[in-house]
């Protein structure tokens, strides 16, 4: 056999060797840079590179078609027969899938199908590190230490198929989370970023912003528990958001499991969730926030199939002015359920015709209300009512007439998500932001700031 080693052909090289009714094979080209830094100073940087290939048989039989997944990393070309051997042994060793439906087919290949893989480095950083060393004198000349991590990752996905498709899309992801803290450890304000190229992050700008949290925070206050005016930020906006978004499947929902379940059958789809006018979309080809415009399914589950890879995704407004519009679907789900076929994204948007910056809705504050700075540590409490509970973090600030007046104690919350879009007064400027809890499984989601008259928080925490 030739000698293969790019990633096409890798890929052709899987299909070639297939026995099977069907495949569909998955290389994942992955490179990533970091830094690291304590104290004012960088302690580590690096940079890796990996592979790793995924291939899905398929088998038809008198009773369904089986499916058979194996993935395995650092494949080189000697691996190939093997892992193609062990997916079609996996899939003819396994009963019919549910979720069993034709490969797609039809989609035209993308254009830069063999090209070689788009690679990330310490390049990444060759602003934003120069940049990042002024903010830390900076910093010290504030009596203040600076502490954190800048991720950046591209990952090339090449799929092909049995049935013909070629598809490639590249996929940059950066992160920056930046934690201050004053010389006692007493006091501490964190700050993220999402980004694509690292090209729109400011340390400078953090920094001031971390100063000025750390300032608010000279005045200690404390507070009960209780129902508090509250400001959320972007960040808080879109971990609650985004849970609701992993836990809005049509099946579920059908099947009397969800939030999203009406009462004696069938869905919510169509209900009014918000009164003010809330979209809640996704877009894989939202400017800043661009992901995969097809389907990449490594395994079946909840929200996704190995059959649907290479359905081409669009744009999807699952809450439309106010309004539930979708459930996310596969092809197997949406014939199940009737509904259109929806796929889930990478990405998710929320649009509230605000203009409002967060510092503007603080000072258009009347009495009392409090400022978050993140949420961590959601958990589910119940999926009938789709109630959460979490923590607050990172600084918790009173604000009294329009002006912060100090740094109260942390919470326990406990609410729910499509509550607190039924609730929400008022919806900020729509902004990039990065989600504090699930940032290391999704970065792509832009945010605006909720105003909530009454967001329960349940107990006092210890937590900083």
């Amino acid at each position: 056999m030739s000698r293969v080693s790019k990633p096409y052909e890798i890929v052709e090289r899987a299909l070639e060797l297939s026995t099977t009714d069907g495949l569909v094979v998955i290389a994942d080209e992955h490179s990533s840079a970091n830094l690291r830094w304590a104290g004012n100073a960088l302690t580590t940087n690096g940079v890796t590179r990996g592979r790793t290939l995924t291939v899905i048989a398929t088998v038809d039989g008198a009773k369904g078609t089986a499916s058979g997944v194996v993935s395995r990393s650092a494949v080189t070309a000697d691996d190939l027969e093997p892992l193609v051997r062990a997916a079609e042994a996996a899939a003819r060793g396994a009963g019919p899938a549910e979720d069993a439906r034709p490969l797609v087919s039809g989609v035209p290949s993308s254009p830069d199908f063999t090209d070689a893989p788009a690679e990330t480095g310490s390049e990444a950083f060759a602003d934003f590190a120069p940049a990042l060393g002024d903010a830390f004198a900076r910093a010290r000349a504030g009596g203040r230490e600076l502490y954190g991590f800048a991720n950046h990752e591209l990952n090339s996905t090449y799929l092909g198929t049995s049935t013909g498709l070629r598809l490639r899309h590249d996929q940059p992801t950066g992160t920056l989370e930046l934690n201050a803290k004053s010389p006692d450890r007493t006091r501490s304000a964190w700050a993220g970023r999402s980004t694509r190229d690292f090209k729109d992050v400011d340390p400078a700008a953090l920094d001031a912003e971390l100063a000025q949290r750390l300032r608010w925070a000279e005045r200690r206050i404390e507070l009960t528990a209780g129902r508090y005016e509250t400001l959320l930020p972007p960040t808080a906006v879109a971990d609650l958001l985004i849970y609701q978004l992993w836990s809005s499947t049509a099946r579920d929902a059908v099947e009397g499991r969800t939030v999203f379940s009406k009462p004696g059958g069938g869905t919510r789809l169509g209900e009014t969730l918000a009164p003010l006018p809330l979209t809640l979309r996704s877009d894989p080809h939202a400017p800043g926030l661009e992901s995969s415009p097809f389907v990449i399914a490594h395994s079946s589950g909840d929200s996704g199939s190995v059959f649907d890879n290479g359905l081409p995704l669009a744009p999807t407004d699952w809450v439309r002015e106010g309004r539930l519009e979708r459930l996310t679907t596969t092809r197997h789900t949406a014939a199940l359920t009737g509904l259109p076929v929806s796929p889930a994204i990478d990405n998710l948007v929320l649009d509230g015709g605000g203009e409002r910056s967060l510092e503007e809705m603080v000072a258009a504050t009347t009495g009392r209300a409090l400022l978050l700075t993140c949420l961590w540590y959601i958990r589910e409490v119940d999926p009938a009512t789709l109630l959460l509970t979490g923590l607050t973090r990172d600084g918790v600030y009173l604000v009294e007439d329009g002006e912060v007046v100090g740094e109260v104690n942390n919470f326990r919350f406990n609410e729910s998500p499509v509550d607190l879009l039924s609730r929400a007064s008022e919806a900020g400027r729509t902004e990039k932001t990065l989600p504090r809890e699930w940032g290391d499984w999704f970065t792509r989601a832009a945010m605006p700031a909720l105003r909530i008259p009454d967001f329960n928080m349940s107990s006092v925490s210890q937590g900083v």
